[in-house]
């Protein structure tokens, strides 16, 4: 079994605000045997697959991390890809999701930052994003050394540097202002509230993405650890 299944059964699950308890009993399975499929313990069967295919009204396709069409009918999501895209292999298919989750996470963090109502905070949650976005082009642009160089005005032995030195300044700002100016004490009021419920019933476009996001940036991070 790949590991895009147990993250997506726990996702769905939660999406739909059950417990284990809830799908085990529902499933007819025992909660310890859900918990290990979610953990990815275990590995699962094609007929019980397609019994959280029904359950969770997915395709097996999706399930599996083969689309990110959640059913055969098509029905197309904000976290789906285009029509075109339906048809490219799983290499290409995980590019395009994980586009999308990039895209989609981006969208969230800008509306939830907006309940903060605080320009300094965005000014520099934008720079830093933007810098992002500028070091990783640079760096494939600059992979074919036939391309013109004259694209920046930074010498290519600094830009590394200094945008890693920038990033982290913009990031220190933020910090300065959410906790050294009391965004969570005297202006607690400013500090968004946006638990995974919340998220989910009030940004139900991008919540998805940002939870997907957040699993698999950990989990990359674990396993470059070990």
């Amino acid at each position: 079994m790949n590991n895009e299944f147990p993250r997506i059964i726990t996702l769905l699950r939660k999406e739909k605000r059950l417990s284990q308890k809830q799908v085990a009993t529902d499933m007819d399975i025992s909660q310890s045997l859900l918990s290990h499929y979610e953990k990815g313990k275990r590995e699962c069967k094609l007929e019980l697959i397609i019994k959280f295919a029904d359950y969770y009204n997915v395709s097996c396709d999706y399930l599996l991390g083969r689309t990110t069409e959640r059913n055969i009918a098509g029905t197309l999501t904000v976290d789906q890809p285009e029509s075109n895209e339906s048809s490219v292999n799983y290499g290409n298919m995980l590019l395009q999701m994980n586009k999308r989750l990039i895209h989609n996470s981006v969208d969230l963090v800008f509306e939830v930052m907006s309940k903060m109502n605080n320009k300094d905070i965005e000014n520099n949650v934008s720079d830093y994003l933007m810098a992002s976005i500028y070091r990783m082009f640079r760096l494939i642009y600059s992979s074919n050394p036939k391309n013109p160089q004259a694209l920046f005005s930074i010498p290519s032995s600094l830009y590394n540097g200094y945008t890693s030195t920038y990033q982290s300044s913009k990031e220190l700002s933020a910090m300065e202002i959410i906790y050294g100016k009391g965004v969570h004490s005297s202006d607690s009021a400013s500090a968004p509230f946006v638990p995974p419920e919340i998220m989910t019933s009030e940004l139900p476009l991008y919540s998805t993405s940002i939870l997907n996001l957040i699993k698999i940036v950990e989990n990359n991070i674990k396993q470059e650890k070990q």
